[in-house]
């Protein structure tokens, strides 16, 4: 199988980067980690990469210096996927048209419901009872691209947004890794 280049963009601690990292060892998944990409010099996520001998850049510069660069990094690599994994950055019209169908993310809500932060905490406050991720195609509205996969889970009563979060992100792990092998036609 010849792999897909794929690029990972972090902001913090890299959870779901080590699970696409694992997932990515296995010779039918479909894409290779060959570039992580981090807009914050102290994102514990960078460990992963000197873990495991990723190319890494870190870029905490203005959004137009960021992506000007990212740009240049991506294109030198021939990236044929980005994966926003725990990116906290809203990516511009212009980097989102250069890369086009090519970038994913994952987002802690079932959208279309609590589009941008706080998520849990909202989910909480307005006594839902299903909660969970969703992995989507970014275009240039913030949350709203072409959905791939949601993944659930209960919201318990009297539920904490730290219990939720973990519930979530044991979810998040399996989300990206059935969305990458879909956007290939492995699933």
């Amino acid at each position: 199988m010849v792999k897909k280049r794929a690029c990972v963009f972090i902001s913090g601690a890299g959870t779901n980067l080590k699970s696409i990292i694992n997932y990515s060892r296995d010779y039918n998944f479909p894409i290779n980690i060959n570039l992580i990409i981090s807009n914050n010099k102290s994102a514990k996520g960078i460990y992963f990469a000197k873990k495991f001998s990723i190319p890494h850049k870190i870029i905490n510069q203005r959004r137009d210096r960021f992506e000007k660069i990212a740009i240049k990094e991506l294109r030198n690599r021939k990236i044929d996927l980005i994966c926003l994994a725990g990116f906290m950055k809203v990516l511009t019209k212009n980097f989102i048209r250069n890369f086009n169908g090519k970038i994913v993310n994952i987002h802690p809500s079932l959208l279309p419901k609590y589009k941008g932060l706080n998520t849990y905490k909202r989910a909480i406050e307005k006594g839902d009872k299903l909660f969970g991720c969703t992995v989507h195609y970014v275009n240039e509205k913030l949350d709203s691209g072409k959905i791939i996969i949601k993944k659930r889970v209960h919201v318990a009563n009297a539920e904490t947004v730290k219990k939720l979060k973990k519930k979530v992100q044991v979810e998040e792990y399996k989300a990206y890794a059935i969305a990458i092998r879909k956007i290939y036609n492995l699933n």
